[in-house]
């Protein structure tokens, strides 16, 4: 049986300065590094075991020795000038290998389990689309069934409009709506859960 369901990790390349830009303004850029590593590390995780086909797509350099298993994950680089662009083209390439439900997320949000993800492909089943609101106005997941290009063009990637103009784009299709849950970009996104305190403590006492 021909494998049907791909999930495509978007990652970062964790160097100093350059990830979490937002967090780091608060926090500084050290501190901001060890959260997206730890988050990283949550990722592979939640979703080293799925019973799925996984692509990791880095956004600068495909790195060889670092926390994503090359026996587990295929390693490619993203493609394109916006993120639009780099997700349709990362979609585009998982259609035309055949596969039938594509998912992609982001490699940080902590609030986020194995488990949502295997129900996200579940969704597709009985869904053309799926998607996951995130608190800030974006989504942390978003699969479908066939390639819609539409769904990456004209959004101002980032802010609190993406996810009501991503639904705008297919609202008349049939689409399963996840939980919302909590993406991690600022400092107030971090700063009452528990497991983030070592971070901030760090950072305070340096």
């Amino acid at each position: 049986m021909k494998e049907k369901n791909l999930l495509l990790i978007f990652t970062r390349n964790p160097e100093l300065g350059k990830c979490k830009t937002r967090l780091a303004a608060t926090i500084g850029e050290e501190a901001a590094l060890k959260i997206y590593t730890f988050l990283l590390q949550h990722t592979v995780a939640i979703t080293k075991n799925l019973d799925v086909k996984k692509e990791v797509h880095y956004s600068v350099k495909i790195r060889d020795n670092d926390l994503w298993n090359p026996h587990i994950y295929s390693k490619k680089k993203q493609y394109g000038d916006d993120l639009g662009q780099r997700m349709e083209y990362a979609f585009l390439k998982g259609f035309e290998q055949g596969y039938e439900n594509i998912i992609i997320i982001g490699s940080d949000m902590y609030d986020l389990s194995q488990k949502d993800i295997e129900n996200a492909f579940l969704a597709l089943d009985t869904h053309e689309y799926v998607i996951g609101p995130a608190e800030d106005g974006g989504y942390y997941l978003f699969g479908m069934k066939s390639l819609n290009s539409q769904v990456f063009k004209n959004k101002a990637w980032g802010t609190e409009t993406v996810l009501e103009d991503t639904l705008k784009d297919i609202k008349e299709k049939n689409l399963k709506v996840l939980e919302e849950r909590n993406d991690i970009d600022y400092y107030e996104d971090i700063k009452d859960i528990a497991v983030f305190q070592k971070f901030i403590d760090q950072y305070h006492k340096s």
